[in-house]
């Protein structure tokens, strides 16, 4: 029997972790499990009144955490006065990095390492959930667990943010799993989970500031094996932030103002010419297919440096499945979504439009009759938004079974 080890980054969590802590308290599971958490903030912040006052609350986080005796804590210290970050390391990908590295010293290859936030709750079958998913598939190297975030009841613009973002990530993952791309999944940090030698062999997490858990679950997607569906989910926390430069936190903080620039949501026409090239890739490897005939394959040739990348990777594989696999090396996750924003930026459908013509397209039976009214999504009611959100929690869960194809 191997073991879980679970791993959760802390900066100013006092008033969140202690319920994290109780739900993994709760957990029925035969594995044997252990929890690491990484209290942490920049050195400096000792040095100005508001980064001091983070400090000192995670002084009081490591008191409390001392006298936590409920489960089997290792507790990362870089926090307290002389162990904190120093300049040029600093965010929660450079905690994950931190707490990762520590528990592969200890960790046998098949252990598996469970990336948490310290705001995030989970049933108490979560854990036995993710040993038995992990034992049934034995070539799965990593997981992408499914997400559904907790809304808060006492404050509405924040619930309201909370839904129309889950909207967007949703629709966004929804049309990239329609098209069988591999690179449909959602990355959130507290939604990560991958066996100990998998992570040694993709060389660890990327200590960014902001992103690292979608490029760690992009090296999985290249490497093979990852998967994305669970039977149990995890439970985010609905709150806002601003101590990353994208993500959750920051996206509720401009929603609440109505700015959704950055997050709009998608026509699926735009993942047409993905399809499309999707389709063509054994014409592109015979040679009889080229950039120009396609949009997504056009803009994949312009943002790369050799002058015929197809050519190129056509001379340096052996037969068609390894040119597939390069092929999907070069569009990766990351050129998917620079693809999308592009082709976005050029035609812009109206939210209203998009999001009612998604929902035609996928459920041409029984879309939420609301939506023909036409409007944007902050015209509709908290109710309805949750409605739709769980309608594409659902099929998005269905698709998630089936990945990869």
């Amino acid at each position: 029997m191997h073991t879980i080890r679970v791993a959760i980054p802390a900066m100013d969590e006092l008033d969140f972790l202690p319920a994290t802590l109780d739900a993994l308290s709760r957990q029925k599971t035969d594995s044997p499990f252990e929890v690491y958490i990484c209290v942490n903030q920049p050195e400096s912040y000792w040095e100005n009144p508001a980064g001091k006052l983070v400090c000192e609350h995670n002084q009081q986080l490591l008191e409390y955490l001392s006298h936590y005796d409920f489960l089997t804590l290792h507790v990362l210290d870089f926090a307290s006065p002389g162990k904190g970050w120093p300049k040029g390391k600093k965010g929660v990908g450079h905690a994950r990095r931190v707490l990762f590295d520590s528990i592969l010293t200890v960790s046998e290859s098949d252990d598996l390492i469970v990336s948490m936030d310290a705001d995030t709750l989970v049933e108490p079958g979560y854990l036995s959930s993710l040993a038995e998913n992990f034992s049934k598939h034995p070539e799965m190297s990593a997981l992408a667990v499914p997400y559904y975030h907790r809304l808060d009841p006492t404050d509405e613009t924040a619930t309201r943010a909370m839904l129309r973002y889950e909207i967007y990530m949703r629709n966004y993952a929804i049309n990239l799993l329609k098209i069988n791309s591999p690179y449909g999944f959602t990355a959130l940090g507290s939604a990560i989970v991958m066996r100990a030698k998998a992570l040694q062999k993709i060389g660890n997490i990327t200590p960014l500031q902001s992103g690292e858990d979608f490029y760690l679950v992009q090296k999985f997607c290249k490497m093979g094996g990852l998967r994305l569906f669970n039977s149990e989910c995890v439970y985010p926390a609905c709150r806002y932030s601003d101590r990353v430069p994208f993500g959750t936190g920051p996206a509720m903080k401009l929603g609440s103002q109505g700015i959704w620039d950055s997050y709009p949501i998608y026509h699926h026409s735009v993942f047409e010419p993905i399809k499309e090239a999707y389709r063509h890739l054994r014409d592109l490897y015979e040679g009889c297919f080229h950039c120009n005939d396609n949009d997504f394959l056009a803009f994949l040739q312009k943002n790369n440096n050799q002058e015929d990348i197809w050519i190129t990777i056509r001379q340096n594989v052996s037969d068609f499945p390894h040119f597939v696999k390069a092929f999907h090396q070069k569009s990766d996750g990351l050129r998917i979504l620079q693809y999308v924003r592009h082709k976005y930026s050029q035609n812009r459908h109206s939210e209203s439009s998009a999001i009612l013509d998604n929902t035609k397209t996928w459920w041409p039976d029984r879309f939420p009759k609301w939506l023909s009214e036409g409007h944007s999504l902050d015209h509709y009611s908290i109710l309805q938004l949750d409605e739709l959100r769980n309608r594409m929690f659902e099929e998005e869960n269905v698709l998630r079974k089936h990945y990869p194809n």
